[in-house]
């Protein structure tokens, strides 16, 4: 018996949602029906990749048996999410299958782990978290809401990441590590001691040169 396909919408209209409806197209039982625009009503007017540019307003006629993955890497798309979720759409969590993530680990709502990523045993994803092209995630970490892993990254186990953080491209991130909210690690750095809230840290060892942020 074929699989029945579930159609997908992409928030957002930017290249990076190109580069989901790309990982969405290689994943069994899911398929992108159109992207989601709520900000520039203009672009509705035109197709991305072929495919239908809704007006975020439109979307509870489709909230019965569409569901919906945000493409955007900002961790203020926190703002998308949720102006979406009050207007009835469901989100998928969506898991490339060249990814390996453990049975005994599991993802919230609206997350995706992209090509070639591994996220180990007892570790947990909450909602909206995007893992990035060959991220590696260890054991018994805790990944908060609308979190950005970026390609590359690698975040060892025993971690702690807090809400809406950006994790850069090559980072490392040593094991027992607590990250605060709305962080940004720069690319590269290397995370040796614990990050608070709301701090950017950048180079090896990683330190802070920015404060009073709010994620990126």
């Amino acid at each position: 018996m074929n699989q029945p396909i579930q159609p997908i919408l992409i928030l957002g209209t930017r290249i990076f949602a190109e580069e989901v409806a790309d990982l969405v197209s290689e994943i069994p039982g899911f398929q992108v029906a159109g992207f989601v625009e709520n900000m520039e009503p203009e672009r509705c007017q035109k197709k991305m990749e072929g495919l239908p540019i809704y007006w975020v307003e439109d979307l509870p006629k489709l909230a019965e048996d569409h569901l919906a993955i945000c493409g955007l890497t900002t961790t203020h798309r926190s703002r998308y999410t949720e102006q979406v979720a009050a207007l009835g759409i469901r989100f998928a969590s969506l898991v490339h299958p060249s990814a390996r993530v453990s049975p005994k680990s599991t993802l919230g709502e609206g997350s995706m782990v992209s090509v070639g990523s591994i996220i180990a045993a007892h570790t947990h994803l909450g909602p909206h978290v995007i893992v990035n092209r060959g991220v590696l995630i260890g054991h018994h970490t805790e990944i908060a809401s609308h979190v950005s892993v970026q390609p590359g990254a690698n975040i060892a186990g025993a971690c702690r990441i807090g809400e809406g953080t950006y994790i850069g491209m090559g980072s490392v991130v040593i094991d027992r590590i607590t990250i605060g909210a709305h962080s940004v690690v720069g690319a590269g750095a290397v995370v040796t001691k614990d990050v608070p809230d709301n701090v950017q840290v950048v180079g090896v060892p990683a330190r802070i040169v920015k404060e009073n942020i709010n994620g990126k």
